[in-house]
């Protein structure tokens, strides 16, 4: 079951062949933890493009990388701090792929001219199993028995019991 909690992941990475893959079973682990397993795929698939694209063709490789989760969708955003990288045909390939595989899509520059590219995946029900009815566990009125009242008159024929404390009883 999907978890309604929001939850957000932010990784920092130079990026480099061998990083690529490193970054993506990060990524996926973060996913089986927030209980997202349908959408490990699509994001590993769709963040292994964009930092592969960086590695051959940015001159600065330090990277960002965020993934928040609102309950019903979650973003992954990519930024490069290269401010060189600009779309070629490499590039619109790869966004074009993105638009296809992902619900929505984006780039934005920021104030430092480097750009976000962000891609989102909406969590899709999944079939539903029927509810077994488990039976229920014994309570403690099944157990134990309810101790029975005690009437006055038979305390009041109760050895040790004086007359007055009776009439307070009453």
């Amino acid at each position: 079951m999907k978890t309604a909690v929001p939850c957000y992941y932010h990784l920092d990475v130079e990026v480099s062949p061998e990083r690529v893959d490193q970054v993506s079973r990060i990524l996926a682990a973060h996913l089986r933890y927030w209980d997202l397993e349908t959408l490990v795929e699509p994001v590993r698939h769709g963040t292994e493009m964009l930092l592969r694209v960086i590695d051959e063709h940015a001159t600065d490789k330090n990277t960002s990388i965020e993934m928040w989760w609102n309950g019903q969708h979650l973003i992954t955003a990519i930024g490069d701090n290269d401010r060189a990288l600009r779309p070629d045909h490499e590039l619109r390939a790869c966004l074009q792929h993105l638009a296809a595989m992902s619900d929505g899509w984006g780039c934005c520059a920021t104030e430092t001219g480097s750009k976000v590219i962000w891609f989102s995946q909406r969590a899709r029900a999944g079939e539903r199993a029927p509810l077994v009815p488990a039976a229920p566990a014994p309570s403690l009125r099944e157990a134990r028995g309810v101790p029975r009242e005690v009437p006055v008159t038979a305390l009041a024929e109760a050895p040790g019991i004086r007359d007055d404390a009776l009439e307070e009883a009453r």
